[in-house]
């Protein structure tokens, strides 16, 4: 019997090993079929990075054979940068900072280019206390205005003004925390900024909601393209199923975002400790409502644009930011990589006025 026992000693070794050569193997093709990818955000960890922070929570970009690792930002157009030095493959972004960012660097050989729309409207406003006597649009001409030099709201102003007929704007410059204060200070008679950002950090200095006048530029005939993602150029060419499946997982949970805000702050929660939830709550409402369900993004589609406005905006933009060349729409925009339409149908019902 002894002969029998060295061969199924030997035969248990080679399966052993040869088991082992399979795993290994199997391990190696998934590690290959997981694309790594590196997100960065337009701002901080606030209540609208729960869109992103929702599918990767979830498991969604796992699911899709994704390693998505999310970063904070600290402007758009930083965000435009780090994509094009490859620092960063997709992101999310003002589309004037991109098309400024095209423009001012035309022969740049990696210039991101926008995927998916989802704030369908700009979230620039006019932000001014009533105290001022600020009621109306009429009432801005020949005040004291203030904001980062590179706040989105500032270099768009140009084409809220002309649509407003305004005139006599004297400008002061700041960093951003100082912006609100300098305005409850009354250093400056109103500010420029995104809406549900500015709005709630006056709150937090002591104003009421009731005695704040805003005015969003999508409601004051300024009708710019928001925020949108963004995608490398390598991205692109080398492997545009991922960033297909990219879209299609952030869309899985944008739609639960939209469909139960107070819930998807908890993953905001989970990623900054620090933030206020109650705040960061408000801010993702007031965010979905202003600009991703807005009534044009209904009109036109979530994730979707269309080409006539589209052009108008680079027509704009290119006058406003006075930029060295002028934009072309068609370099600027890719919706090849676009999830079925089934896919984008994330908005909820409109709610009756």
């Amino acid at each position: 019997m002894e002969p029998v026992v060295k061969l199924n000693k030997r035969h248990f070794l080679q399966s052993t090993a040869a088991a082992a050569a399979t795993l290994a193997v199997g391990r190696f093709a998934y590690a290959q079929a997981v694309t790594p990818i590196k997100f960065q955000l337009d701002w901080r960890f606030e209540g609208p990075s729960a869109l992103f922070l929702q599918p990767a929570a979830k498991g969604y970009f796992k699911d899709a054979k994704l390693d998505v690792s999310i970063d904070a930002g600290n402007g758009s157009g930083g965000t435009v940068t780090r994509l094009a030095s490859g620092t960063y493959d997709m992101g999310f972004a003002d589309l004037a900072a991109l098309m400024e960012f095209h423009a001012n660097n035309p022969d740049a050989p990696n210039k991101p280019v926008a995927v998916m729309m989802v704030y369908n409207n700009t979230p620039a406003a006019v932000l001014a206390l009533k105290k001022s006597g600020i009621k109306t649009v009429a009432d801005l001409n020949g005040k004291k205005f203030g904001a980062p030099v590179f706040d989105a709201g500032r270099k768009a102003f140009p084409i809220f003004q002309r649509a407003n007929n305004i005139a006599g704007v004297q400008w002061t410059s700041m960093d951003p925390p100082l912006r609100e204060t300098m305005l409850v200070r009354g250093d400056i008679e109103a500010i420029t900024g995104f809406g549900f950002t500015s709005l709630l950090n006056l709150e937090a200095r002591g104003v009421k909601a009731e005695d704040v006048v805003m005015f969003p530029y999508a409601e004051h005939g300024v009708k710019l393209y928001g925020n949108a993602i963004i995608a490398s150029p390598r991205m692109i060419r080398d492997n545009p199923q991922a960033v297909r499946a990219f879209l299609a997982a952030f869309c899985k949970g944008a739609k639960e975002v939209l469909a139960n805000p107070n819930a998807a702050i908890d993953v905001v929660k989970a990623r900054d400790g620090i933030i206020n939830v109650d705040l960061e709550t408000r801010r993702l409402r007031m965010a979905l409502d202003a600009v991703v369900a807005s009534p044009d993004a209904r009109r036109e589609g979530f994730g979707r644009l269309e080409g006539p406005r589209l052009s108008l905006m680079a027509s704009q933009v290119s006058d406003a930011f006075t930029t060295r060349t002028r934009i072309d729409p068609n370099a600027v925009w890719n919706a090849s990589m676009l999830p079925s339409v089934a896919e984008m149908n994330i908005l909820p019902p409109a709610r009756r006025a």
